[in-house]
C-alpha cells in the first residue's frame, strides 16, 4: 500500500493507537478522545502526512502533544450517561486490562512520569525526543523515568511483602 487513503490507515492501525493512548491516559473513554483529536488532525493534513515515511508516528506524536497540553489546563470534563457509540474491541487490550496490578501501578503515576515511561520503555525514544515532545529539558526526562520506575519498584515490593 503505496499510498493509502487516510481513512484506510486509520481502520488498520486503530487498534494498536487506541492501545498507546490508553496507556497514555488510563482510561477508555479518555483514550477514545484522544485518538479522535489525534486522527481529526491528522486526516486534515493527510495530503501531506501520507508521503512521510512515518504517518503513524506523526499520529503518535500528536497524541503525545495533545495530552502535554491537557496537562497544562485545568480539567473541565462532562460525563454522560453512556457513550455514544461502542468502545473498541481489542484482545491484546482486554489481557493487559484484566491485569490489575500492573494497571492500578501504572495509574498511580503522574501523567507526565507515564508519558515518559511510555515513549522510554513503549516507543523506544530517546530522551532528546521525549523532551522535545513533552516540551521539557532531557534531564526532566531522565528524572522522570528514574522516579517512575523507582515508584513502580517499590510498589511490586511492598505488593510482594504484603503477600509473603
Amino acid at each position: 500500500m503505496n499510498d493509502p487513503t487516510f481513512e484506510s490507515f486509520a481502520a488498520q492501525r486503530l487498534p494498536a493507537l487506541y492501545r498507546y493512548a490508553l496507556v497514555l491516559t488510563q482510561n477508555r473513554h479518555d483514550a477514545e478522545d484522544l485518538v479522535q483529536e489525534a486522527l481529526t488532525r491528522t486526516g486534515l493534513r493527510w495530503h501531506a502526512i501520507r508521503r512521510k515515511d512515518d504517518p503513524e508516528g506523526y499520529v503518535r506524536t500528536a497524541m503525545v502533544r495533545i495530552m502535554a497540553n491537557r496537562w497544562r489546563r485545568p480539567k473541565r470534563e462532562v460525563f454522560v450517561a453512556s457513550p455514544p457509540e461502542p468502545a473498541t474491541a481489542d484482545l491484546g487490550l482486554e489481557r493487559l486490562l484484566d491485569d490489575d496490578g500492573i494497571r492500578s501501578r501504572v495509574a498511580g503515576l503522574p501523567p507526565r512520569m507515564r508519558a515518559v515511561l511510555v515513549l522510554r520503555y513503549v516507543e523506544e525514544r530517546s530522551d532528546e525526543e521525549i523532551a522535545r515532545l513533552l516540551g521539557c529539558s532531557r534531564g526532566t526526562v531522565k528524572s522522570q523515568a528514574s522516579r517512575g520506575l523507582a515508584r513502580l519498584r517499590a510498589a511490586v515490593r511492598n505488593e510482594e511483602v504484603g503477600h509473603g
